[in-house]
Parts: C-alpha cells; structure tokens; sequence
C-alpha cells in the first residue's frame, strides 16, 4: 500500500517563509505546523489545508504527494 508525503517543508522553503510566520499567518501552534511539516500526523483538517495554501499561494497538491510505491507505517 501507498504512502501519502507531505511536502510543507519544500513549499515553505521556496516561498522563504519560517514556522514561525506560517504559524502566525494561518493561526496554527507551531507545534502542530512542525508535525504537519514533518508527515507525523494521520490526519489534518481541510480548513487548515485551505488556511496553509491560502497562506502559501499553493495547492493542496503542492504540499500533499501520494507514492504508490512507499510503505506505508501504520504504528503511529
């Protein structure tokens, strides 16, 4: 089975925006902003999504990838 991978890390850096800053702009912690960024999370709200891509001027694709071919890890 397939793996979805989180891209927020990618599409901050090319936008030149910190945790921080992201954080502030959408009204998310940084600690769940962390745990999105790095793909430690099973689930995320489609109002934080939308709130995020706002933010970033992206896509939701631009941040979510799915790879047929990753294992995925149930034992989170």
């Amino acid at each position: 089975m397939g793996k979805i991978i989180l891209r927020l890390d990618r599409v901050m850096a090319d936008r030149k925006m910190s945790l921080n800053e992201l954080s502030a702009q959408v009204g998310v912690s940084n600690v769940n902003l962390s745990k999105i960024k790095t793909g430690k999370i099973s689930a995320i709200r489609f109002s934080t999504l939308e709130a995020i891509c706002e933010t970033l001027n992206c896509q939701p694709g631009d941040i979510l990838e799915y790879d047929p071919d990753a294992a995925s890890d149930d034992s989170e």
